[in-house]
């Protein structure tokens, strides 16, 4: 997918943004805090829709957290939460209308998340996150166990596994969000009124899918950290 690249100098480094992935990033962004404001107004023991609803996304994330770790599970929920619905409205970004809006510079208002730099970024979160929690739970032991040669060796294991999950985190999520906007687009140029239907159907559930792996993955990972060694 083409991107709207805007070059700058910033200390002396030439720089590029992808000022299409800022902007629909942003959006996304504002989409799940009007949410979660609206969400939150005038509570009360009796609910209404919205509240409901809310609460069983809650129940969903806290259920989930209480199956997968199992202490101080709970505190893990504002990171969590946000990736899941962030990536989910992100990714639903994809879909019509906004592919229908063509940029000034070329390109399109596409999902933030086909763009790696996006997911790496998140990846990173999640593993600075997770390795915080890690040393938060167990110290010096969160790498080495014991300073023998299997000791070592092990760390060095798990220094290079901590590398590799962020990665693979950005590469899955990527990699599937790009490449069912290029079915996308290829749809419409080849049939533009009934062909994209059921693919874009089909992207709406893999934009859900996706986020929930991102979501397991990432309670997995923090899981790992913080698991007690017997």
């Amino acid at each position: 997918m083409e991107h709207w690249i805007y070059n700058t100098n910033i200390l002396g480094h030439a720089v590029s943004l992808n000022l299409d992935t800022i902007f629909t990033m942003w959006f996304a962004m504002t989409v799940v805090i009007i949410f979660a404001l609206f969400a939150t107004r005038n509570l009360s023991l009796i609910p209404g829709k919205l509240q409901a609803v809310s609460e069983s996304i809650m129940k969903f994330f806290y259920g989930t957290l209480d199956t997968m770790i199992e202490t101080e599970n709970r505190k893990h929920v504002p990171l969590v939460a946000s990736l899941f619905l962030f990536i989910v409205t992100a990714n639903l970004m994809g879909q019509l209308p906004l592919r229908l809006i063509h940029l000034k510079h070329g390109g399109e208002l596409a999902s933030p998340t086909n763009d790696i730099n996006l997911t790496a970024s998140m990846a990173v979160i999640v593993l600075i996150y997770y390795v915080a929690m890690g040393i938060k739970a167990k110290g010096k032991k969160f790498l080495i166990h014991d300073f023998s040669f299997t000791g070592i060796v092990m760390a060095l294991v798990e220094v290079l596994e901590m590398f590799t999950r962020p990665l693979s985190l950005a590469i899955r999520l990527f990699a599937n969000i790009f490449a069912g906007e290029i079915l996308v687009s290829i749809a419409l140029g080849a049939m533009a009124y009934f062909l994209p239907l059921p693919i874009m159907l089909f992207e709406i559930l893999v934009a859900f899918i996706q986020a929930t792996v991102f979501m397991m993955l990432t309670i997995a990972y923090i899981g790992s950290a913080v698991k007690e060694e017997h």
